[in-house]
């Protein structure tokens, strides 16, 4: 598209975007037609190798420095391979995203939403198994989890993203009659750097397409973990229709990406979701080089969570053993706002404690394109290490007993059965330290001292992501939801506290989980805009005296 043929205004009307609703959860049922496609894309995958290419401006780039793509499941298996950025590469793809800044920034705003609907379109329809798939087997997560993370909620993020910006172009100032007062919704200088992890491909769609939607162009960094899904959410975006050097995908090591984008001048914002060291780290790099940027990079940032279930003497038993084990072991419990610690009163201890380590040790783990499983295995052999390490020392620790799971093994993939750890100690490690992975550990504390836990849970760890409650008395949930005002950013009443929906809970935490700037509202959108005040006068002053001037 040539410089200057594209610019804001060139059509009239005052245009609408459809009204969003999430996307419905198909239920993978015997016999389903989603259940046959998605085992035939499954099917498909397994019999190829895959090769993903950096992809930058229009360009599919191979460099020779390949990395494996291999089911966490089952590690002996070649889905594919992923070429590595370099140095070189970095330069290019910063280059592509600043060239394709011009034209991009200029479409008119419904034509660059446009396209992102067409994605969320594509992907409700023939798109839909072969993201799940590719999410299933490169990060080995059940249908069901993956149906919820790479199908619907990534369908709600382009959707209501959509939405959420015409609603913030739509807030205008006051005017009057000598004068026209307008605010332009400008996107940021420079280009957006996003970061995404493993353990979600829709945050992999939505940490690069919300700032790109808003007329930002974006270096995009897919997990090493992640990239047979990032390759296919990137190839629903050219289907869609993205103009080449919006969004640039470099996989490869963080340091040698990160080193080049964080330090160049036009970095304008950091989009990143990912562990708190690594937020942490950035940051202080990019304060650092604070004087070498054309403007203060906007950092938002969702890290890491070390998230709580508190169970009052009247919670309700039945729903709470629920809510425990989906909140802990769904997916691994390898979800930032997946329960790992939980207290619970001594009298509800004793009344759930038998089924629910009976239900634990129950769950069905394994492959997960066996649809029975409930759980796959965990990411990687860094993960399985971490944890396993964790499991061990609690065995041997006089302050923690295994009540259910605490049994792994690698031979085929990184396993590592759904665990309880019973601690006496409320700061032990386990209720301190982030796992991120299938590991549960519960403190029982005298019911009495209800108020007393409250105060320990907010006071435990440095972060504050997701939290839930479980009570039926309301003076319970009125005393917590006070006492833990800021301990979760997304807090959970009679529920487990994961699965936030797109526009319904929207996501993020603060103190050291992160800017708490929300996604799935229009608050994190506002983060990639820098808004230009216009006023046009009608009635110019021609003479610079004031009445007060003149004399009696």
């Amino acid at each position: 598209m040539p410089v200057g043929q594209v610019f804001a205004g060139n059509t009239n009307g005052v245009f609408t975007p459809p009204a969003p609703a999430n996307e419905t959860v198909c239920d993978y049922a015997p016999g389903s037609p989603e259940k046959h496609l998605l085992k035939q894309s499954l099917i498909d995958f397994m019999g190829q190798e895959t090769e993903v290419c950096i992809r930058i401006g229009d360009e599919a780039i191979k460099t020779g420095n390949m990395g494996d793509i291999r089911p966490p499941h089952d590690r002996n298996h070649l889905l594919g391979q992923f070429h590595k950025a370099d140095d070189a590469t970095v330069d290019k793809a910063i280059k592509a995203a600043l060239e394709a800044k011009h034209d991009w920034q200029r479409t008119p705003w419904q034509d660059r939403i446009s396209i992102f609907l067409r994605a969320a379109k594509l992907l409700s329809g023939y798109m839909r198994p072969i993201l799940n798939a590719a999410t299933m087997l490169g990060q080995s997560k059940t249908c069901y989890q993956a149906e919820i993370d790479s199908a619907c909620e990534l369908i709600d993020f382009l959707r209501f993203n959509a939405y959420f910006a015409h609603q913030i172009y739509s807030v205008q100032p006051g005017s009057n009659s000598h004068e026209w007062n307008r605010t332009d919704y400008r996107p940021l200088e420079g280009f957006v750097y996003a970061v995404t992890p493993f353990n979600f491909t829709a945050i992999a769609g939505n940490l690069p397409t919300a700032p790109a939607m808003l007329g930002n162009t974006v270096i995009w960094k897919p997990a090493s973990t992640a990239m047979l899904s990032a390759h296919f959410v990137m190839a629903l975006l050219r289907e869609a229709g993205l103009p080449p050097g919006v969004i640039n995908m470099v996989p490869g090591s963080g340091a040698t990406i990160s080193d080049k984008v964080l330090a160049h001048r036009e970095l304008a914002g950091l989009h990143f979701t990912g562990s708190t060291e690594v937020f942490n780290s950035m940051w202080s790099t990019v304060g650092q080089n604070i004087g070498n940027y054309k403007s203060y990079p906007r950092l938002v940032g969702e890290t890491g969570g070390k998230d709580f279930i508190i169970a009052h003497p009247s919670a309700e038993r039945l729903e709470l053993t629920t809510a425990i084990i989906r909140g802990a072991f769904e997916y691994q419990g390898q979800k930032c706002s997946a329960a790992s610690r939980a207290y619970i009163a001594e009298s509800v201890w004793k009344d759930i404690k038998e089924q629910l380590v009976e239900e634990t040790n129950d769950i069905p783990m394994g492959d997960v394109t066996n649809f029975t499983s409930f759980m796959g295995a965990v990411i990687d052999k860094n993960a399985y290490t971490r944890i396993t390490g964790a499991i061990d020392r609690a065995k041997a620790s006089d302050k923690c007993e295994i009540i259910a799971g605490g049994v792994y093994n690698d031979d085929v993939g990184y396993f590592i059965r759904p665990t309880i750890i019973e601690t006496t100690d409320p700061n032990y490690e386990t209720m301190e330290t982030e796992l991120f992975g299938p590991v549960l550990t519960v403190y029982v504390y005298p019911d009495a001292d209800y108020e007393k836990i409250l105060k320990v849970a907010d006071e435990t760890s440095p972060y504050a992501l997701t939290g839930a409650i479980f009570a039926r008395q309301r003076s319970a949930i009125l005393t917590a939801t006070d006492a833990l005002c800021y301990s979760a950013g997304n807090f959970y009443i009679n529920d487990k506290p994961t699965g936030a929906v797109v526009g319904r809970q929207p996501f993020g935490g603060a103190r050291a989980s992160g800017t708490n700037d929300k996604a799935g509202s229009s608050l994190n959108l506002l983060r990639w805009l820098s808004p230009r005040t216009i006023k046009e006068s009608f009635q110019t002053p021609v003479n610079y005296e004031y009445p007060h001037m003149l004399e009696e």
